[in-house]
């Protein structure tokens, strides 16, 4: 796997090359993508904000996400992520955004939701949208690491494909 430092200086500068601004939207998580894209010296050209929403309540307050979607499928789910990237792009200046919720242990997990299970959606303001939910073995700094890359990865694999389509 290759460094989260690497992996966000070829996000950023794809995303320059393409003038698209990130934003990010974090749960479990906890800042740490923005941690590892504002590492990168110039990274202010194209990162506008974080939203770490840990609590139900501040992804409803920050993010706009309802209470009716976490009562129905609760924080860990791919309707709560997909209604977190929404709304960072809502909240900012961005035109691009990764949004993250998981549970990363030890504890929390359940049968239907184990340890280790993260959700994770990407959209842009040209209507790409991306949501997926990923299992990830490991310690709780393990599967946080290990979801911070993939949703680096993921940006980075989009904006690959996207220009080779073009």
């Amino acid at each position: 796997m290759e460094t989260l430092s690497r992996l966000s200086e070829e996000v950023g500068a794809v995303l320059l090359s393409k003038k698209k601004v990130l934003v990010t939207a974090e749960s479990c998580t906890g800042g740490g993508i923005a941690t590892a894209i504002t590492d990168i010296a110039g990274s202010s050209a194209w990162f506008d904000r974080a939203f770490v929403t840990y609590s139900n309540e501040a992804k409803m307050e920050m993010l706009g996400v309802s209470s009716e979607t976490l009562s129905a499928f609760g924080a860990v789910s791919e309707p709560v992520v997909k209604e977190m990237v929404q709304g960072s792009l809502h909240h900012s200046n961005g035109t691009v955004a990764v949004a993250v919720s998981g549970i990363a242990g030890p504890s929390g997990g359940s049968v239907e939701k184990p340890v280790g299970t993260v959700c994770f959606a990407w959209m842009d303001l040209s209507g790409w949208l991306k949501i997926e939910t990923c299992h990830f073995n490991g310690e709780r700094a393990e599967v946080r690491r290990k979801a911070i890359h993939h949703a680096l990865k993921e940006l980075q694999k989009h904006f690959i494909d996207e220009q080779g389509s073009e």
